[in-house]
């Protein structure tokens, strides 16, 4: 079985409706202490890569090691498979080992990204939000060399309630429709998606980011599906009314975002393309990886000119 035929079986409902498995591991309380807790990501997936760019964001790169997990899996999931692609921390083969070490009767799909506790060799977190505010209020905060401003004080409400909605209504959209055997939630998740992208992209308008002039962590949850929407989600998934270049505001955002120092070597397309479309074949059974977009992600956007 492969683990696409996995999630789609086990996270499907009778209806046809996609439904995300919860993550299993959920603590939150971490020791400050550099070196004793590994980050395992993939370039491919959205959910890690908003955990890689807050561990860049905040300089917590030494104090956080990193393995990469390779962006083809099969049955057995995420693989490590040599050469970028090694378990630095456990020299597992398989992701699936780590969770084994931790709950033997886990049975649930093995997901990215992992926290993982070096000293007690157990996951600590698998959920990318956690991990994500890890960096702005748990002990991972206390690591940073930088400040990143991810999660400011006086808006923290605000962003809660905005990072539920782009959640739902755009992240895990993407996969509600994508996802789908009934023709009728797809076209309804795909109409509350571009509702939503319409909506953003009018707030965007008279705003650099979200929330003003600087980028919190809803801009880069947020950003992590934008980069992959036109060369993925809108062929592969079939999110198809419009894509991201055809908006006036979302567009320049992404590029600003794209450009910011150091997030463009978070962005591994390559990755992204060949997991996307060689690992779910009820999808896309052929393999065969869709010609890139031709699209310029380093052209200028602009949005200097919008303040807060």
């Amino acid at each position: 079985m492969s683990a696409d035929a996995f999630s789609i079986d086990r996270e499907t409902s009778e209806e046809g409706a996609f439904r995300r498995q919860d993550s299993r591991f959920r603590d939150t309380d971490v020791e400050p202490v550099a070196g004793r807790y590994h980050l395992y990501v993939s370039w491919a997936c959205p959910w890690a890569c908003r955990t890689v760019i807050a561990r860049m964001l905040t300089g917590t790169q030494e104090a956080l090691p990193m393995s990469i997990v390779a962006p083809l899996r099969d049955a057995r999931g995420w693989r490590f498979t040599g050469g970028e692609y090694v378990d630095q921390a456990e020299g597992a083969e398989f992701l699936s080992e780590l969770y084994a070490r931790t709950d033997p009767g886990f049975d649930g799909r093995v997901s990215v990204p992992v926290l993982w506790d070096t000293a007690e060799r157990r996951i600590v977190n698998n959920e990318s939000a956690d991990i994500l505010r890890m960096f702005s209020t748990g002990g991972l905060a206390e690591l940073a060399t930088r400040r990143a401003g991810l999660y400011p004080e006086a808006l923290r409400d605000e962003i809660d309630e905005l990072n539920e909605r782009i959640y739902d209504d755009v992240n895990n959209a993407v996969y509600k429709a994508g996802f789908t055997t009934s023709q009728a939630i797809y076209d309804a998740e795909v109409a509350g998606l571009f509702a939503m992208l319409d909506e953003l992209d009018e707030r965007l308008a008279e705003r650099r980011y979200l929330f003003g002039d600087q980028p919190v962590e809803t801009d880069w949850r947020l950003f992590t599906t934008l980069v992959r929407f036109d060369p993925v989600y809108a062929i592969h998934f079939k999110c198809s009314r419009r894509r991201i270049v055809d908006y006036p505001s979302l567009w320049p955002y992404l590029r600003d975002l794209y450009q910011r120092p150091g997030i463009a070597a978070t962005v591994r397309m390559d990755d992204i393309r060949q997991h996307y479309y060689r690992t779910h074949p009820a999808i896309n059974p052929s393999g065969i990886v869709a010609v890139a977009p031709d699209i310029d992600l380093r052209a200028p956007h602009g949005r200097e000119r919008l303040g807060s």
